[in-house]
Formats: structure tokens, C-alpha cells, sequence
């Protein structure tokens, strides 16, 4: 008690930072060229890559099916949105979609900041195979060498995946040699702390003086807003990252969470598929998003007619599967085809 009621150093402990450098990327390139700072939460590290990579009046590029308080930390900052349209007729990523609009931002504004929040997208749940991260990546190098194009990679959910993969790193480092990667780090999901406020913001570059300056930029912004983090809250992530055994039991417990999402994402997607139900690329996370022509009209047949609740977003409804048992999923899957039908057009 007496460490944890001191005020926390204003840019994180340092053992925290260095266990959230491990956490993210020990035994890869990146651990060496990677400076953090400590955020609370997910979102204070959004919130800091808005203020120090674009000015105001810009906006950060985000696929059009995007976590709704993107939008609001962009209009609270004097920063702005623009997106691009997520998928292809395929069902894929649209890396074309991707390009063009990239291209058309930095034209108009010189500099770009672009979430990556993968793997396991919020709303849609969808993960980025390796050809999408090949091409996104290629595209990103190539503009780099032109513009700042500053990809953040929001990781909220990134250990949610039921097939777990930590391909996107392969990529992250490739694209840190020729400019700063950005990495939105939380405790909130992956330890099922929401409470705590605890994350961290991580910038990786393989120019040493560039992270000289971006950790000064950084720990500057946090002086000028919060201050300094839950310290309480570091210590005790700090040990569960770093007391071997106390991380053993946090794999163990993870582990089982992530069986049980997992039996969830297949039987939605046995239900799903049986009852022609739209949607993309599903293996895991929260959430996923099922296409709707009337996305408020269809949550609110639902909500009314079967007693099921989704959330209307532009062009989908999204269900949470994090908070569905098993047993009530082909309940779900039916309340869905049954407000997609009576509110088509």
C-alpha cells in the first residue's frame, strides 16, 4: 500500500513498460526499438496518438466499421474521421479501398494516421490474414517513403483470436524501418480488468533518435492530461507479467476464457451459415457484425418481437458473443434471420 499511494512516474513505472515491451514483443526486433508510455486504457493511448501524429482539423483513417468512440476521442481532440469502405464483393479486406482512400488523405492533408484495430475487429470480429497483411503492409511502405503514414495497431482484442496468431508483428517490424508503428496496448480485455484504466501506448522505430523524440513528445502529453496513471494498478499488472507463477496462472484462466469464446464463434457460425445469415470473416473476438439493408429497424424487431438485443451500426448489426452462452445461440442466430427478414428492402 505504502508503493502503490505515491504518485506513479508521469510517463509509467518502469518496470511496467518494460513488461508491456514483453508482453507485446520479446524475442522479436521490435523489443529493441520500442519506447511506451503508461495510458489508462486503450483509450488514452488512442487519445495520445491522435494529439502527437496528426494536427488539428486532420483525421485518422479507420475502416468503415470501426469502434464508435474512435469518433468521439477525433471531436473531443479537434481531429476528425474519414473512412474507407472494409470489405471488397469477396467478403475480404478491400486493400483497393484501402489504397485509394489513403491516397486521397494524404494528398489533402500530407500525413495520415492509420488504425489497424486487428486482430478481432471491433464490431466485426474479422482478422487479417497474411496476404491481407502483406498487401496493407506494402502499401503502407510505399506511401511511408513519401508522406508520415503512422499505423497504429489497436491490439484491444488481440488475444481474443480463436486461432491466436502473432503474424501482424512479422509486418509491424517491417514497417518500423521505414516509419513509427504505433501500438495501442490494454489490460481491459486481456485481463479482464476494465476497472483498473491501465494500458500503454507503444512506438516502435528502428531510428533511435526519432524514439528519443517520440518518448519526450509522449511523456509530455501525459503531464498535460492525466498526469500519471493508477499506480496500484501498474504494480499489479507489473507482477502478474513478470512473477512466473502468477503468469502461469494468468495463461491458464486466458486460455479458458478463450476455449469459451471459441465454442461460441463456432456455433454462430454453424447457425449462422444453416440459416444463410451474412456476415464477415469470423475466428474470433467479442464481436461480430451480420450485414443489415436496416440495421435500428432490425435491432428493434428484435428487441421486440424475440427479446434479443444487438446494437445497430451503419450497415449491420453487431452481436456480442462474449456476453451469448452456447445454449442460446441458435435462439440468436433464428432472432436475427427473423428481424433480417421482416425488415428487408
Amino acid at each position: 500500500m505504502a508503493e502503490s499511494a505515491g504518485y506513479a512516474p508521469i510517463s509509467g513505472s518502469a518496470p511496467f513498460l518494460e513488461a508491456v515491451l514483453d508482453d507485446l514483443y520479446e524475442g522479436t526486433a521490435l523489443r529493441n526499438c520500442s519506447t511506451a508510455v503508461s495510458t489508462p486504457g486503450g483509450t488514452g493511448a488512442l487519445h495520445h496518438a491522435l494529439v502527437n501524429f496528426l494536427d488539428p482539423g486532420q483525421a485518422m483513417f479507420v475502416p468503415s466499421y470501426f469502434w464508435g468512440p474512435y469518433a468521439t476521442l477525433a471531436t473531443h481532440t479537434r481531429r476528425a474521421i474519414e473512412t474507407f469502405e472494409m470489405f471488397n464483393e469477396s467478403g475480404r479486406f478491400d486493400c483497393e479501398a484501402f489504397a485509394t482512400g489513403l491516397d486521397a488523405l494524404l494528398a489533402r492533408q500530407g500525413r495520415a494516421l492509420v488504425v489497424l484495430n486487428f486482430p478481432c475487429n471491433n464490431p466485426t470480429g474479422y482478422s487479417l490474414d497474411e496476404d491481407e497483411w502483406e498487401q496493407v503492409t506494402a502499401i503502407i511502405e510505399d506511401r511511408a517513403t513519401k508522406y508520415p503514414v503512422i499505423p497504429l495497431i489497436d491490439y484491444a482484442y488481440g488475444k481474443f483470436g480463436v486461432r491466436e496468431s502473432q503474424i501482424w508483428v512479422r509486418y509491424a517490424e517491417r514497417m518500423s524501418k521505414v516509419t513509427t508503428v504505433l501500438t495501442a496496448w490494454t489490460v481491459s480485455k486481456s485481463f479482464a480488468q476494465y476497472g483498473a484504466r491501465v494500458g500503454s501506448l507503444v512506438a516502435s522505430n528502428a531510428d533511435t533518435e526519432e524514439l528519443r523524440k517520440i518518448t519526450n513528445a509522449l511523456s509530455f502529453s501525459c503531464r498535460g492530461t492525466w498526469s500519471n496513471c493508477n499506480h496500484a494498478g501498474q504494480l499489479a499488472i507489473t507482477r502478474l507479467l513478470t512473477n512466473p507463477e502468477l503468469r502461469a496462472h494468468v495463461k491458464l484462466e486466458r486460455e479458458h476464457l478463450c476455449e469459451l469464446l471459441a465454442a461460441r464463434v463456432d456455433a454462430f457460425n454453424t447457425e449462422a451459415a444453416a440459416l444463410g445469415l451474412q456476415y464477415p470473416r469470423y475466428e474470433g473476438g467479442f464481436f461480430v457484425a451480420v450485414f443489415a439493408s436496416d440495421p435500428k429497424a432490425t435491432a428493434k424487431h428484435m428487441r421486440e418481437e424475440n427479446g434479443v438485443y444487438v446494437v445497430p451500426i451503419q450497415g449491420a448489426v453487431r452481436v456480442a458473443l462474449c456476453s451469448t452462452a452456447v445454449a442460446d445461440i441458435p435462439r440468436l442466430a433464428k432472432a436475427l434471420k427473423d428481424g433480417l427478414d421482416a425488415t428487408s428492402k
